[in-house]
């Protein structure tokens, strides 16, 4: 039954390619992160003016939305590129395979730091990473070690040199890379500070340390960073979880608050100093290149060093680059199309 299988699917991954083949689109078309989003519409700008090439269509879905989307299937109706502010995840992967999307290339073009900010003319906020999560979390632990449900309504309850201002965070749904990220470096960093929540085990320690609380003072804001950016303007006791390039491109209107004592600034994530930063990357199809016109290229062109260095073009948008060792590695694999092994 399985050889069958791999046989069935194989049949139709041939017969996804043909089509493509006999019946091309004439464009790129990208799915994926709401933080990559504005990186990938310049490169694809750029490479639509330069190349010869349509100007690929790019959507932001978020980064488990287009990854799935990228997963379904080998074929015209499919994606060619998927962002993501978070490495895929191997069950991604099997879903890929599964639907007959065998050889997956991943590209690292550089790094993003996840920061909270509100309003230019809004309070002050200095966090700890154990701070956010006693404001965050739905459980936490009281004065008698017992977990219950947050009780905390202000951010002085919390910690009374923090403003007497009532908790309302805007931040990403669980379908976000950048949400992902923020549960791993911030709420699963932090809980394991707190021994009662430390010493639970298997799905008890995960769901205490990575549910996000459900009684308005978190707000999931949807894949759109800018409309977060928009509304901490309006509300000046809103603070936002976006990513740094949003916050670097919107310094008029919004200010980054310091996290365990360091600053979000381009310096800071670049050292690693920076306690919330994570990798981006985009996800191209294998069986996709030589039938997409100009996929090999785009790759090409949003993995070059005039793009992704040190001085590209991306990093006066806000991108974070590699080293540049690290750069040579991750390009070498990307020029020589190497399939991702997880």
């Amino acid at each position: 039954m399985q050889i069958l299988l791999k046989s069935l699917l194989f049949i139709i991954s041939l017969t996804a390619t043909n089509l493509l083949a006999q019946s091309s689109r004439d464009y790129i078309s990208i799915v994926g992160s709401s933080t990559v989003y504005p990186f990938s519409i310049v490169v694809a700008e750029n490479f639509g003016l330069s190349s010869g090439f349509r100007t690929p269509t790019v959507e932001s879905t978020g980064s488990g939305g287009g990854i799935r989307a990228f997963c379904q299937g080998v074929g015209l109706n499919f994606p060619d590129v998927a962002n993501s502010s978070r490495r895929i995840k191997p069950s991604e992967v099997n879903q890929c395979s599964a639907n007959g999307v065998e050889e997956i290339i991943e590209v690292k073009f550089g790094y993003d730091g996840i920061v909270l900010a509100n309003g230019i003319n809004s309070p002050v906020y200095e966090l700890t990473r154990e701070e956010i999560f006693r404001a965050l979390a739905k459980t936490v632990v009281d004065l008698d070690g017992q977990l219950v449900s947050n009780p905390y309504q202000l951010w002085s309850e919390i910690n009374p040199n923090l403003p007497a201002v009532t908790i309302e965070v805007l931040g990403p749904p669980p379908t976000s890379g950048t949400r992902d990220a923020f549960v791993e470096l911030v709420m699963d960093h932090a809980c394991s500070s707190f021994e009662e929540i430390d010493q639970l085990e298997g799905s008890d320690r995960q769901i205490a340390c990575q549910s996000m609380r459900e009684d308005g003072r978190f707000i999931e804001a949807g894949e759109n960073d800018n409309m977060i950016v928009q509304r901490l303007g309006i509300n000046s006791n809103a603070v936002g979880i976006f990513g740094y390039s949003f916050l670097e491109r919107n310094l008029d209107r919004v200010k980054g608050a310091p996290v365990d004592g360091v600053s979000p600034e381009f310096e800071n994530i670049s050292s690693g100093d920076y306690p919330i930063s994570r990798p981006l990357y985009f996800y191209v199809k294998r069986a996709h290149i030589g039938i997409i016109p100009g996929l090999e290229e785009f790759l090409l062109e949003f993995n070059d060093e005039n793009t992704i260095g040190e001085f590209g073009y991306l990093t006066d948008r806000g991108l974070i680059p590699m080293s540049y060792d690290e750069f040579i590695e991750v390009s070498i694999n990307a020029r020589q199309l190497v399939p991702l092994q997880l």
